[in-house]
């Protein structure tokens, strides 16, 4: 394991931690990681108590119709941009019913999408009073696009679940 696992896997037997102790549940919509934030969610034993589930929307209009992004707003900006992201994190949260919504919004790669370069990333957290954003240009390969958008989304959640403890 890397230096860089490590972390994340730290990050991410925090985030479930702290979710745990609080009685805190998760849910996350995914495009472009297409289901391996719920991976490595569901890859940390005991998580069943905090992960609600998850939606992988891959298809524009499936963020609409499953995640609850206004499809007016999808039509304004595209599904890569911060206030699509944003609302698929508060659409998954409310959806499923839980304290946390996450999503990953962007492109993959290797090509452009729509005139957006493949590596442009946005992740969201939403919370019962924050929705935070990140904006990635993360380089390398699709695999590497992909898993650098997962460590930066399950990081951003780390960081709004401890915030909002304060």
């Amino acid at each position: 394991m890397t230096a860089n696992q490590a972390d994340s896997q730290e990050v991410l037997l925090g985030l479930v931690a702290r979710l745990k102790e609080r009685g805190e549940t998760l849910a996350t919509a995914e495009s472009l990681t297409g289901g391996l934030v719920g991976a490595a969610l569901t890859d940390v034993p005991g998580v069943s108590a905090v992960y609600r589930g998850g939606v992988v929307v891959y298809a524009t209009d499936l963020k609409a119709t499953l995640a609850g992004v206004p499809a007016d707003l999808l039509a304004d900006v595209g599904p890569v941009h911060p206030d699509t992201a944003a609302a698929l994190a508060t659409g998954v949260r409310e959806r499923l019913g839980a304290t946390y919504g996450l999503a990953t919004t962007g492109v993959a790669g290797p090509d452009p999408q729509a005139g957006v370069e493949a590596g442009t990333v946005y992740v969201a957290a939403a919370g019962p009073s924050t929705v935070r954003v990140r904006k990635l240009a993360l380089s390398g390969d699709r695999a590497a696009v992909r898993q650098g958008s997962v460590q930066a989304v399950l990081e951003l959640a780390a960081d709004l679940v401890a915030e909002e403890l304060a």
